[in-house]
């Protein structure tokens, strides 16, 4: 069975950090992209980062590039999402997700987890 856990979200005053995990299970981690995609109330679903397991290559939406580093464990088949410089508009809920080709786009992913809520408070 699939399984992608995501914790460690929570209420975070501006300007703070928080790292999100998510832990797979389930697939061959090294063969998938492992991305962060958020939801804010009222919005659609966003790519925010997105990492390969096979080569570490990165990739991150505009909006938090300098602010968000995405990495991988691969001996323990997770994925972190340091986040620094926090925002009120980073306010969302954080998902995590697989995908077995390339990119980080919502509709490539074919495995999503549980979200995280992330609150920043101005």
């Amino acid at each position: 069975e699939v399984q992608l856990q995501a914790s460690g979200g929570g209420l975070v005053q501006a300007g703070g950090s928080l790292r999100l995990s998510c832990a797979a299970s389930g697939f061959t981690f090294d063969d998938y992209v492992i991305g962060w995609f958020r939801q804010a109330p009222g919005k659609e679903r966003e790519g925010v980062s997105c990492i390969s397991s096979s080569d570490g290559s990165a990739y991150y939406a505009d909006s938090v590039k300098g602010r968000f580093t995405i990495s991988s464990d691969n001996a323990k088949n997770t994925v972190y999402l340091q986040m620094n410089s926090l925002k009120p508009e980073d306010t969302a809920v954080y998902y995590c997700a697989a995908s077995s080709g390339y990119g980080c786009s919502y509709y490539g992913m074919d495995y999503w987890g549980k979200g995280t809520l992330v609150t920043v408070s101005s």
